[in-house]
C-alpha cells in the first residue's frame, strides 16, 4: 500500500514518517489550525478524548507538555510547516526591511547579523 508522505490540513502541511503516527500528525495540525480537541473530534470523525489520548503520545515522543510547546517543537523538527503562503509573506517581510522607515534603529553590526538569521529562518521554512 502506498501512502503519501505528506498531509495537508489547513495552511500547514505535516510529514509522515518522521516520527509521528497519521493520527497524531492530524492531531497536531489541528492543534496548529486553534482548534479544540472537541472541533478536531468532530472533524475527524473521533471522539475528544480520542484527540486528547493522541495529543498526549505526540506530546510524549517529542517531549514537551503543552500544547504550544508541541507545535514548536514539531515545526523545529521539521515535523509541520505552514504553507507556502506564509512563508511568501516572510520573504515580502525581509525584503521590505531596507526601507528606511521600517529599518530598526542598532549598531550596524548588529543589523547584520539581525538579517542573516532572519534570511536562514526564510531559507529553512522554503526548503522544508
Amino acid at each position: 500500500m502506498n501512502v503519501a508522505t505528506t498531509l495537508t490540513i489547513g495552511n500547514w502541511t505535516g510529514y509522515l514518517g518522521r516520527g509521528l503516527a497519521l493520527r497524531e500528525l492530524e492531531c497536531v495540525l489541528g492543534v496548529a489550525e486553534g482548534k479544540s480537541s472537541k472541533e478536531l473530534g468532530r472533524d475527524l470523525g473521533i471522539a475528544a478524548d480520542s484527540v486528547k489520548k493522541r495529543l498526549a503520545a505526540a506530546m510524549f515522543k517529542l517531549q514537551v507538555n503543552r500544547r504550544g510547546a508541541l507545535v514548536a517543537e514539531a515545526f523545529k523538527r521539521g515535523l509541520i510547516s505552514p504553507a507556502a503562503a506564509l512563508a511568501l509573506i516572510l520573504a515580502m517581510h525581509a525584503s521590505m526591511a531596507e526601507d528606511p522607515v521600517l529599518r530598526v534603529r542598532r549598531g550596524s553590526g548588529e543589523r547584520r547579523v539581525e538579517t542573516r538569521v532572519a534570511v536562514r529562518r526564510i531559507e529553512v521554512a522554503l526548503t522544508a
